[in-house]
C-alpha cells in the first residue's frame, strides 16, 4: 500500500482511519510482540501530525520512536507491517534506511528535542524557515532526562521555530485543574490569544519596565492553573493540556502552532493502550509485550527456564536481606531489570530514578563514598549513556559500585539500538574497573558473592532470557579475582575459551567437533588469569574465543594484548565475537545464524581451519 494521504480527509474519515490503524497494530503486535500501549495512545497525535505537517520535508522526530507504528502505517508500510520486528522485516523504531519519512534513528530516549534544535539550525542556515519546521513528539517519561533540558535551554534562548508535542499518557508531569484549566488551554491555543499576546508585548515595550512587569504578572497569574509555567519561563510558548484523542482540536492547535514561527510545546494528554480496553491505563506491563491472545490479553507461554534477570533479582534480594548496606538503582526499568521486588520490599534502599542513567551512576557513587554497597542495575545498551559518570564519578575515586549489566549480547527484536554488545569494549579501558561474567545460575550466585565483598568498581554482564545450558559441565567454583576455571582438559592443539554466556556456546560447539578439546571458563576479562593463559599457551596452539561481545576491544582483543605483552608468538587466536557493524533486529537464533554464530556453524568453521 502506498502512503496514505490524509490531507483531504474529513474528521469523520480520519477517525475511521485511526480505528483501522489501531486494529492493524493490535493484529500484528499480538502475533509478533512489540510496543503496544504507547503506540495505541499516540494514534490520533500522529494522524493529526500528518494532516497538518509534511513528513517529506518537515523533520518528524519521535523520541525513542517505539510509539511511531501509526507513522509507519501512514507512510507506505501498511502491507509489510506484518513483518514488524521480524528478521528481515521492518524495524520497531524509526529507521531512515527503511523509509525517507523516518528522519532519524531512535531507540534510546530523550534525544528528540536536541535533534529538533539541530534540524532547526540547519533549516535556518538554509533559509527554509517558511517551508519547513521540525515536529517533535516526546513522552512525559522522556522528560525526566537531563538532555531534554539542555536542549530546551538553548531553544528558549535562540527561539528557533519548532513544534514539540508532549505526549502525557497518564504518567503525568502535572495535572490540570478542572474546567478552568481546559478553558484556558483552548484560549491560549487560539489565534486571538496569540495576536493579543504579541500586541501586548509590543505595547509594553514602549512603556518601560513598570508596564512590562505588570503585564508579565497578569499573564503568570493565569498560567498558574496550568503546568506550562516552567516552559514559558524557559522562553518556550506553552499550549495545553489538550485532549490527545480529539482530532479536530488537535488539528486546529497544530495549525496555530505551525504559524507562530517560534518554539511551542503542545501538552497533550492521552490514554495508554487507547482502543484496547485490557491495556488501557496500564503502565509497564503493556508497554513492551511478547505475543499474546488478543481476546483475553493472556501472554503466550514462555520457556520454563529461569531467566538470568530472575536469578539476579533473587540473589540481590537475599543479599539485601542479609546486609542493610546493600542498596541499588535502576533507570526506569524496574521490572525489566528485576528490581521491582526490591523497590517494593526496601523502598528506602532501592530506587527507580527514571530515565536518568547518568544520575543513577553518580548517585550510587556517592552512596559508595558513604560506606554503602550499591548495585547499579542497567541494560548494557543504556549504560552507554552514563560513560563519563562511570569514569569520572566512580572509577576515578575507586568506589565499590557494582554495575550489573542486563541484556548483554543479542537482545533480538529491538535491534541495533538495543543490542548489548559494547560494554566489555568500553569498560575495559577504564582504570580501577574489574570485569567478570557468570555462565549459569550457580556461578551467578558466586559472582554476586564476589561482587558484594569486592572493594573496587566492578561490572558483571548477563544475557536476556536464560543462560545457555551448561549443566553437563563441571560445577562452578567460587569466584576469585582474576581467576579462570578449566572445565575440560585434553591433549591436542585446540582450546575453546568462553566468557559468560559464551561458555555454553563453546560447550555446545565442542560436542560437534570430531576430537576432544580443552574448555576454559575465562570468568574475568579484566584482570585476566595470566598464570592460566601462560599454561594454556604451552599446551594448546589454536585458541577460539566465544563471547557475546563486540570483537573490537573485546575478549579476544584482551587475550591478544596479553600474549603480545608476554611475547608469546606461537599461539593463534580466533574470535567468534561480533564483527564491526551494528546488528539487525529479529529472532535471536535467526540473527545469530545470519552472523554464523550457531554452534553447528562454529564447529564447521573450526573444522575448516584444520
Amino acid at each position: 500500500m502506498n502512503k496514505i494521504d490524509v490531507k483531504n480527509m474529513s474528521i469523520s474519515e480520519l477517525e475511521a482511519l485511526c480505528a483501522d490503524i489501531r486494529e492493524r497494530i493490535l493484529s500484528v503486535v499480538s502475533k509478533n510482540g512489540g510496543h503496544l500501549s504507547s503506540t495505541l495512545g499516540a494514534t490520533e497525535l500522529i494522524v493529526a501530525m500528518h494532516k497538518v505537517f509534511d513528513s517529506k520535508k518537515d523533520p518528524f522526530i519521535f523520541d525513542v520512536s517505539h510509539q511511531a507504528y501509526a507513522h509507519k502505517l501512514l507512510t507506505g508500510r501498511w502491507d509489510e507491517f506484518d513483518t514488524l520486528r521480524q528478521f528481515g522485516g521492518i524495524c520497531g523504531y524509526t529507521k531512515p534506511s527503511e523509509s525517507e519519512d523516518d528522519y532519524f534513528v531512535a531507540g534510546h530516549s530523550s534525544t528528540s528535542i536536541s535533534l529538533g534544535v539541530g534540524a532547526a539550525k540547519a533549516i535556518a542556515l538554509k533559509g527554509e524557515q517558511d517551508e519547513r519546521i521540525p515536529v517533535v513528539m516526546i513522552g512525559d517519561g522522556s522528560m525526566t532526562a537531563g538532555m531534554v533540558y539542555e536542549a530546551l535551554n538553548e531553544l528558549g534562548d535562540r527561539k528557533y521555530p519548532m513544534v514539540i508535542i508532549l505526549n502525557d499518557n497518564e504518567m503525568s508531569i502535572a495535572k490540570p485543574i478542572g474546567a478552568v484549566s481546559r478553558m484556558l488551554s483552548s484560549a491560549m491555543a487560539s489565534p486571538f490569544y496569540q495576536r493579543f499576546k504579541k500586541t501586548t508585548e509590543n505595547f509594553v515595550d514602549n512603556f518601560g519596565e513598570s508596564a512590562r512587569y505588570i503585564a508579565k504578572r497578569m499573564e503568570e497569574s493565569l498560567k498558574l492553573v496550568t503546568p506550562g509555567i516552567l516552559f514559558e519561563e524557559m522562553g518556550i510558548d506553552y499550549i495545553g493540556p489538550v485532549d490527545g484523542h480529539n482530532l479536530e482540536q488537535l488539528i486546529d492547535i497544530f495549525e496555530t502552532a505551525k504559524k507562530l514561527q517560534k518554539p511551542v510545546i503542545i501538552h497533550t494528554q492521552t490514554i495508554k493502550g487507547k482502543g484496547y480496553e485490557i491495556a488501557e491505563g496500564k503502565e509497564e506491563k503493556w508497554h513492551g509485550v511478547g505475543p499474546f491472545d488478543l481476546s483475553s490479553g493472556s501472554a503466550a507461554k514462555k520457556s520454563s527456564a529461569k531467566s538470568a534477570t530472575q536469578i539476579y533479582s533473587e540473589i540481590l534480594l537475599e543479599l539485601a536481606k542479609k546486609d542493610e548496606k546493600v542498596v541499588g538503582a535502576t533507570a526506569a526499568m524496574p521490572s525489566g531489570t528485576g528490581l521491582s521486588p526490591l523497590l517494593e520490599k526496601y523502598p528506602d534502599r532501592f530506587w527507580d530514578v527514571a530515565i536518568a542513567e547518568q544520575h543513577a551512576v553518580t548517585s550510587m557513587a556517592a552512596l559508595a563514598r558513604e560506606g554503602f554497597k550499591p548495585f547499579c542495575t542497567i541494560y548494557s545498551t543504556f549504560m552507554q549513556r552514563a560513560y563519563d559518570q562511570v569514569i569520572h564519578d566512580t572509577c576515578l575515586m575507586d568506589l565499590p559500585v557494582v554495575f550489573a549489566l542486563d541484556r548483554a549480547g543479542i537482545v533480538g527484536e529491538d535491534g541495533e539500538t538495543h543490542q548489548g554488545v559494547f560494554d566489555v569494549s568500553y569498560l575495559r579501558a577504564i582504570p580501577n574497573m574489574t570485569l567478570f561474567a557468570p555462565r549459569d545460575e550457580k556461578s551467578f550466585h558466586q559472582a554476586m558473592g564476589f561482587a558484594h565483598t569486592y572493594e573496587h568498581p566492578c561490572s558483571l554482564r548477563y544475557p536476556r532470557g536464560a543462560f545457555i545450558d551448561t549443566s553437563d559441565l563441571p560445577e562452578s567454583q567460587a569466584f576469585e579475582l582474576g581467576k579462570s576455571q578449566l572445565l575440560e582438559s585434553c591433549d591436542g592443539e585446540i582450546l575453546l575459551i568462553g566468557y559468560g554466556n559464551g561458555v555454553g556456546r563453546a560447550a555446545q560447539t565442542a560436542k560437534l567437533l570430531d576430537e576432544k578439546v580443552s574448555l576454559l571458563d575465562l570468568r574475568f576479562v579484566k584482570p585476566l588469569d595470566g598464570d592460566m593463559l601462560r599454561r594454556m599457551a604451552k599446551e594448546h596452539k589454536k585458541w577460539f574465543v566465544f563471547s557475546d561481545t563486540s570483537k573490537m576491544g573485546g575478549v579476544a582483543s584482551a587475550i591478544l594484548e596479553f600474549l603480545s605483552e608476554e611475547n608469546i608468538k606461537d599461539v593463534e587466536v580466533v574470535s567468534f565475537e561480533y564483527d564491526d557493524y551494528f546488528i539487525t533486529h529479529g529472532n535471536t537464533k535467526l540473527v545469530e545464524e545470519s552472523l554464523g554464530l550457531l554452534p553447528e556453524q562454529l564447529a564447521q568453521k573450526i573444522k575448516g581451519l584444520f
